[in-house]
């Protein structure tokens, strides 16, 4: 049987399978896959048990792949390698984290709704997680469609977010949960970074809002109406009519586009239950101020 694509929804999210990703594919496979993905944004991959070298491997064909810091707490990591970022509620031996352990509480800031690395000058493109061991209860992903979203904004409204910039940090997504302890190397690393509020989306020339919880302000505007401005697209764009809810299995590879979504973990007993997620992240090529300045269509869209 070859490859089959069912849509999870009219225009956001499929499941593909027939597909093995550990395996070499054909260039009708790539094909299919990248189609399906700059419709649908959010791609479900079932039965696919693959090691970190083979996620690595299929990631790196849609690019060049983030390596991930440690955010806070120790350096020591539990995996190999660095291109892998550790979705877990595992310290370095393996263990569930107690309570205490503050690379938790950091992790508990994926429970907004983000986009990953927008706080990067060059943001992520997309990002694929892998389900090693996952909780009997909670722990679901959500992934909310910026491109629905703003379609259905009123015209007015799209007019006046037109080339509004917006300042993006790390460190103003964990303010709101009361995390302030990084690392030093990542405050110097990491500075806050300009990108566009509403962006076109290279693989299907699409307008899109680009929003997360690390997006503080527009700049040039008074901080308190910016931040308005920014809850209340992010309240927009995450209801439940935009929304697709992935209930993992372990096997499970999920891959979306960093560009046009949203997404968020959901709560689970993590001082209790082991929940292992494996994240590769693909960088993009251009700040997003840069992308939209380039002439259109840009040769080589998409992925």
């Amino acid at each position: 049987m070859g490859i089959a694509v069912r849509p999870l929804g009219p225009e956001f999210g499929a499941e593909i399978t027939g597909v093995d990703l550990a395996a070499p594919l054909a260039a009708e496979t790539w094909a299919v896959i990248d189609e399906a993905f700059n419709r649908y944004a959010v791609l479900v991959f079932p039965g696919q048990p693959l090691d970190d070298e083979q996620q690595i491997a299929f990631s790196r064909h849609f690019g060049p792949l983030e390596t991930s810091p440690e955010y806070a707490g120790s350096k020591k990591s539990r995996l190999k390698w660095p291109e892998i970022a550790d979705i877990s509620n595992l310290d370095p031996e393996g263990r569930v984290m107690s309570a205490e352990d503050k690379r938790l509480l950091f992790n508990r800031g994926n429970q907004l709704w983000h986009t990953d690395s927008s706080f990067k000058f060059v943001p992520a493109r997309c990002s694929l997680l892998s389900a090693r061991e996952i909780p009997p209860s909670g722990g679901e992903t959500e992934f909310a469609d910026l491109r629905a979203a703003y379609d259905a904004l009123p015209e007015e409204k799209k007019r006046a977010l037109d080339g509004l910039v917006v300042e993006h940090s790390i460190f103003r997504s964990r303010e709101q949960i009361g995390f302030a302890e990084f690392n030093e190397e990542i405050r110097r690393e990491l500075p806050p970074v300009p990108q566009l509020m509403v962006r076109r989306h290279p693989g299907s020339g699409r307008k899109t809002l680009y929003l997360a919880s690390h997006a503080s302000h527009v700049i040039g505007w008074p901080l308190e109406p910016g931040r308005a401005l920014i809850e209340e697209l992010i309240a927009f764009a995450t209801e439940p009519r935009f929304v697709y809810r992935h209930r993992w299995s372990v096997g499970d590879l999920v891959m979306w586009d960093d560009r046009c979504t949203m997404h968020r973990g959901r709560p689970y007993d993590d001082t209790r239950h082991r929940r292992d997620m494996h994240r590769t992240t693909v960088s993009d090529e251009l700040n997003t101020i840069e992308r939209e300045r380039e002439p259109w269509p840009r040769r080589g869209a998409g992925l």
